[in-house]
């Protein structure tokens, strides 16, 4: 599987410039969460993450909706910062960017597993500690 920096950098995107986007830009979760709430975002997340940089007409092939709804969609998933596009000429790329899933994970998501890891091994030395 491809390096998704190094994808970025094959288009001329450089990390700079995707780091000046993304920097000084306060998400809340509502905004990511909201984002990834609908089927056909998380769909083209994932066409994107198979493979960065499309196109719309690109990203329109094989989905049960219009172009502008798709349109749409990546709006909202831009404005959550989980997609980020650049226009090369008459050409608009759409690439992933898994900051803000990441950010979740660490915050929010990982305070939960965080318990979970901490009730597991309390379980553990409960039955390690029975006799026989």
């Amino acid at each position: 599987m491809r390096d998704e920096r190094s994808d970025l950098s094959e288009k001329g995107v450089g990390m700079q410039q995707l780091a000046s986007i993304t920097s000084g830009t306060v998400l809340d979760d509502d905004s990511v969460f909201r984002a990834l709430a609908d089927p056909i975002r998380r769909h083209l997340l994932d066409r994107l993450h198979s493979r960065n940089g499309q196109t719309l007409n690109e990203l329109c092939a094989n989905v049960d909706v219009s172009r502008q709804a798709v349109s749409k969609h990546l709006a909202v998933l831009e404005s959550a910062l989980l997609v980020i596009s650049f226009r090369r000429g008459r050409e608009k790329r759409h690439y992933l960017n898994p900051g803000p899933i990441a950010d979740l994970v660490a915050g929010w998501i990982g305070k939960y597993q965080h318990q979970r890891a901490m009730a597991v091994a309390e379980l553990r030395r409960a039955l390690e500690a029975e006799p026989g």
